[in-house]
């Protein structure tokens, strides 16, 4: 999967794109990273956060990059 190329907001923001735009299912992203799909439904609805270790695998996995801008 290509890295994800787009400006969001937040991390949360690209994630939540990202997890859109694979086309997957739930099942499917929950199989590959071993986030519960029931994770991934509340963070989408924007219900809950993730975990920083959670969200850490499914950027690796769904090609979202996080770059920063030194002051």
């Amino acid at each position: 999967m290509a890295p994800m190329k787009t400006r969001a907001k937040s991390m949360g923001d690209a994630l939540r794109k990202a997890i859109t735009a694979s086309g997957m299912s739930y099942l499917e992203i929950e199989r590959a990273t071993g986030v519960t799909r029931a994770s991934i439904l509340r963070f989408k609805r924007g219900e809950r956060s993730l975990r920083l270790d959670k969200a850490d695998v499914l950027a690796s996995y769904l090609g979202v990059e996080v770059h920063w801008k030194s002051r």
